[in-house]
């Protein structure tokens, strides 16, 4: 076999994780083998209604992927496939993929459907959870990828009954389709691909709640899981997103959750928390009150509430205080039948203070957790690699992807369980070590696409085609579509209107682009979503049918009518038909805009050397670009440098010191240690930074790495008496056998000091891990110590349940307190004393403690306000790094070209900060890999003949494109810079800037319009 590498990757699962590694793969240069068992690309996230903490649409947030991942030349996607053999090493592997008979060919099929018509056959429907039917010839989605049919060869007659004895049984499909497209010869093949690297993202499956049978599942019927419950919720889903019980179909008004369903259970070997259902039982809990025509109560039992994530707590708490969500700490004993014929399910739990209780619901769901699937299992046996003990892969210590085989990636569920941000961050990042990995080859294997020449449409009589999305009921249930679509007709330039189903599926694009064709179409508007995640997907899709991008207007009738006016259904509407119209009338004026091309700079500027920094300094400089690395502390490691061991018991001194020592002599990267930035400017492809030192960097791309501090307690005695510290402190003085903590004799640990408080409304995520691994070290060096842990929630997700358990197992006590009776630190004499109500005895105890160790919050760092306002970030509420898209671009900002990764984004942990870090550098180098930086074009010009060289405009503006040339007494403005964003032409006062694409004389007419 030949040592020389591969540029392709092959990608195991075409879930969120899969889909998204292809692209920035795709993207940087590199073929990709996508392989799903399935029949179509997605994954479990087509099942899901909303996703939180955003309610973000599930299929709008996935829809323009599916499509960009299917039309992608350097993607090539085999569904009904699973890896069968590997062989070769780092570089250079060959892989033998079996692909099952579809029995229907995917060049002939046109997804009309017309054989699910004819089949005779229905079976319950997987992808519905088996509350819906299907046939034996079906499509697993409406908007699946490929947009094709597929024939069940378990359940069709013909597969079953006659293919074997030679008869003509059925066969309805093949009479049905008119396109040829089925074909029940069809044989299963294998074939061979070479790669230089794989990524494995096979997802998971859901635990199968039926094994417990105190929780009536599969006898009740009033009792369904959590998945269920998403489908009932979905505007796809069986009952069209009218939320009713299967079994009745009676509107459910009192509906119960009940947590940790087969996860946080050492009964049956998985006492580890699924990390997720916490949070989607909350979503659940609110949209149930959005989708139901009744008032709807609902209640969620539950251990701990964990939601450590970024904006988690405030979602937690705008359920419980403003949606009127009901939360019970309790333990559920069982679930029965009420016996008064109702159908409804009966709880009986025990609260905190011991009493047996028993309620009526309704409906019953169950958060069932996460588990490795068969074919997880499968496929890590396959390749030979370490699982842990539940089965799911195990990473190499602190790599955030590695798997045990050199080349071999992870992302997503494959590794653990986790939610969409954290997936599609890991996926980045396991792309960007498959990059780096296989540098030399980049582009070796890829294909450009070519575009038809584009019309000439300038002087041609305006032809507007409308398309306005249902989005199945997503906008359906509110706005009456048609009605907008006839609306639509009997506006001026209108040629053609009609309604889709959803709009940003793929065969949907393939409709628009040949209605184009048809109907001489020379502007598009279409009604649905937000730009902000759809437009480039509408507008790929003008380009491909040889329009001019910006010929195109969207209006944004689910966020700003269906969402907003979902009790208003007659308002919603006619608000529909006014910013139909405004985008009818705005794309009328709209004309052919070019892009501007210019030059990248493929050298990137990394801010901050603690562990994010170094890490993606270091991915980007494998992936042969020169990096900038820029440290203001005269040393690197940030403080990770004040760790002795990592979540996993990794010694990170040493860990550290080799991550140091392979960046200081790493050719591609050069270190500024010991000096600030003075100044940035630029933009994508041409940035250029200033130091403190006077010293200029030229880059294309920047990531931001620098990290958060420590809160510094202002209570509980904290700087008043050494025995009080923080968790960082505690960790030191256990390194250094500091006296203070070697002697004591009771130890008392806080929780959320600093955290879940209006000062700091957040999780700082980490602590309570933190504090267990620090009770751990303490209890098992002095095992008669006394060590007590005060805590409001014990957030041990993941694996990291499995300490909690050994902590109380050796005798660690843990002990909740409420967030309005905090615990209460005195000294009397010369003995500290901590005070804390017990929640069980419903009584305050005292500790006499020698050692009280604070978990102190994570904060934003102070630098982050600077850094924004220089590279023009957002940041949130609380100072930390505000991505682009939480699920979509988890670790891009809204400015081109600049990324975050680390603690500054949110409070993580070791390994998820590395995760991160390769991530950010991940994507940074899909940026870097293009030889030209292409902007849009829609930048502000200026009317000479107006202009009076006021330079107002050229204060204004942030980017610093506008200048006043004093000569000639006019603002000029540089393309290269502008963002578009409009703050110059709305603030010249004799109106001689405009915008391309959103000028005065558009939006005095869409006005007028009104």
């Amino acid at each position: 076999m030949s040592q020389n590498k591969i540029g392709s990757v092959l990608i195991v699962g075409a879930g969120i994780a899969g889909i998204q590694a292809a692209l920035d793969l795709a993207e940087s240069g590199y073929l990709v083998h996508l392989v799903e068992e399935s029949s179509a690309i997605g994954g479990t996230m087509p099942m899901l209604d909303k996703t939180f903490p955003t309610n973000d649409c599930s299929m709008c947030i996935l829809s323009p992927k599916l499509v960009e991942c299917g039309r992608h030349l350097n993607v090539r996607t085999y569904t009904n496939s699973q890896v069968v053999k590997t062989e070769g090493e780092a570089g250079n592997f060959k892989v033998t993929i079996k692909q099952k008979a579809r029995y229907i060919d995917l060049d002939k099929c046109t997804g009309c459907g017309a054989c699910a018509e004819a089949c005779p056959v229905k079976i319950d429907d997987e992808f519905n959870q088996g509350l819906g039917k299907r046939k034996a010839a079906f499509k697993q989605y409406s908007q699946a990828f490929p947009n094709a049919y597929g024939i069940d060869e378990k359940n069709c007659l013909y597969q079953t009954r006659g293919k074997a004895k030679g008869k003509d049984i059925c066969l309805k499909c093949v009479k049905a389709c008119q396109a040829g497209a089925i074909d029940h010869h069809m044989e299963d093949k294998e074939f061979e691909v070479e790669v230089g690297s794989m990524i494995l993202n096979p997802g998971f499956k859901i635990f199968d709640a039926s094994s417990l049978d105190y929780y009536g599942y599969g006898k009740i019927k009033s009792v369904v899981t959590s998945l269920e419950f998403e489908r009932l919720l979905s505007a796809s889903g069986p009952f069209d997103g009218h939320l009713v019980r299967p079994f009745d179909k009676k509107e459910p008004q009192k509906i119960a959750w009940i947590q940790c369903v087969g996860s946080r259970n050492a009964k049956i070997n998985n006492n580890y928390c699924s990390g997720v259902c916490c949070m989607y039982a909350i979503k659940e809990a609110v949209i149930a009150k959005e989708h139901s025509h009744i008032p709807v109560d609902t209640t969620i039992f539950y251990m701990d509430m964990r939601t450590p994530g970024k904006d988690f707590e405030k979602y937690y708490n705008n359920a419980k205080n403003q949606q009127g969500v009901n939360f019970i700490r309790s333990r559920v004993y069982e679930v029965t039948e009420a016996t008064d014929d109702s159908g409804d399910a009966v709880i009986r739990y025990s609260t905190e203070d011991g009493q047996i209780v028993t309620d009526q619901f309704d409906l019953v769901v169950l958060s069932v957790g996460l588990e490795p699937g068969d074919s997880s299992k499968e496929l890590a046996s396959l390749l030979d690699l370490k699982v842990n003990k539940f089965g799911f892969a195990e990473l190499e210590p602190l790599t955030g992807v590695n798997t045990s085989k050199a080349g071999v990636f992870a992302a997503g569920a494959f590794s653990g369980p986790r939610d969409i941000p954290e997936t599609v961050m890991q996926a980045s990042a396991a792309a960007g070590a498959a990059s780096a990995l296989l540098a030399e080859e980049r582009g070796t294997l890829v294909s450009e696409k070519e575009y038809p020449p584009e019309m000439d449409v300038a002087g041609d009589v305006i032809r507007t085609g409308v398309f306005i999305c249902h989005c199945g009921v997503n906008i359906g249930s509110v706005v009456d579509v048609p009605s907008v679509v006839e609306y639509a007709k009997t506006l001026p330039t209108v040629a053609y209107a009609t309604d889709k189903i959803y709009a940003c599926s793929q065969d949907a694009q393939a409709s628009i682009k040949a209605l184009i064709s048809e109907h001489k179409l020379n502007r598009v508007v279409v009604s649905s979503c937000s730009p902000r995640t759809h437009e480039p997907l509408f507008q790929e899709t003008l380009k491909e049918a040889g329009l001019n991008a910006h010929l195109f207007d969207m209006a944004n009738i689910r966020d700003q009518c269906s969402w907003v006016h979902m009790s208003e259904p007659e308002k919603a509407t006619e608000k529909a038909k006014d910013l139909t119209k405004l985008a009818i009338v705005r794309a009328s004026m709209q004309q052919q805009v070019q892009p501007i091309f210019m030059d990248m700079n493929h050298a990137a500027l990394v801010i901050g050397g603690g562990v994010a920094g170094m890490t993606s300094a270091l991915s980007l400089a494998d992936q042969g670009y020169e990096v900038h690395l820029v440290e203001k502390d005269s040393t690197l490691g940030g403080v990770a440098r004040r760790f002795s061991t990592g979540f996993r018991g990794e010694d990170m001194k040493a860990f550290l010191a080799d991550l140091i020592e392979k960046v200081s002599s790493h050719a591609n990267i050069k270190l500024h240690v010991g000096v600030g930035i003075k100044d940035v400017g630029g933009f994508l492809g041409n940035f250029t930074t200033t130091l403190e030192n006077g010293e200029q960097i030229a880059h294309g791309v920047a990531i931001l790495a620098i990290g958060g501090q420590e809160y510094k307690p202002k209570e509980y005695l904290y700087g008043e008496d050494a025995r009080v510290m923080t968790q960082i402190e505690m960790d030191e003085a256990l390194f250094n056998h500091d006296s203070k903590v070697e002697n004591a004799k009771n130890f008392v640990f806080i929780q959320c000091v600093g955290s879940r408080c209006d000062e700091n409304p957040y999780c700082s995520r980490t602590c309570c891990t933190k504090s267990v691994k620090l009770a751990l070290k303490v209890k098992k060096k002095n095992p008669s110590a006394n060590v007590f842990v005060l805590y409001r929630d014990m957030r041990t997700y993941g694996y990291f349940e499995e300490e909690y358990e050994e902590a109380r197992r050796i005798g660690i006590l843990f002990v909740r307190y409420s967030e309005n009776a905090k615990p209460v630190v005195n000294k009397e004499g010369d003995t500290l004393v901590v005070t804390v109500n017990d929640h069980v005895l419903d009584r305050p105890i005292k500790i006499e403690a020698d050692v009280i160790c604070l978990a102190a919050a994570i904060k934003a760092p102070e630098d982050g306000k600077q850094l924004s306002k220089w590279f023009k970030i957002p940041l949130n509420a609380e100072g930390f790094f505000l991505e682009a898209h939480m699920k979509l671009r988890p670790v891009d900002f809204s400015t081109d070209g600049v990324f975050m990764a680390g603690i500054a984004h949110s409070p993580k942990n070791m390994e998820e900060v590395i995760a991160q870090a390769k991530a950010a550098a991940g994507r940074a180098g899909v940026a870097l890999a293009k030889d030209k930086v292409e902007s849009a074009g829609l930048n502000a010009f200026v009317n000479s003949r107006k202009c009076t060289a006021c330079g107002t405009c050229e204060a204004v503006c942030s980017a610093k494109a506008i200048a006043v040339d004093k000569e000639k007494r006019v603002a000029v403005v540089n393309d290269a810079l502008c963002k578009g964003c409009g703050a110059c032409a709305s603030s010249c006062r004799c109106g001689a800037l405009s915008l391309r694409g959103c000028t005065n004389e558009q939006i005095v007419e869409m006005l007028n319009a009104l």
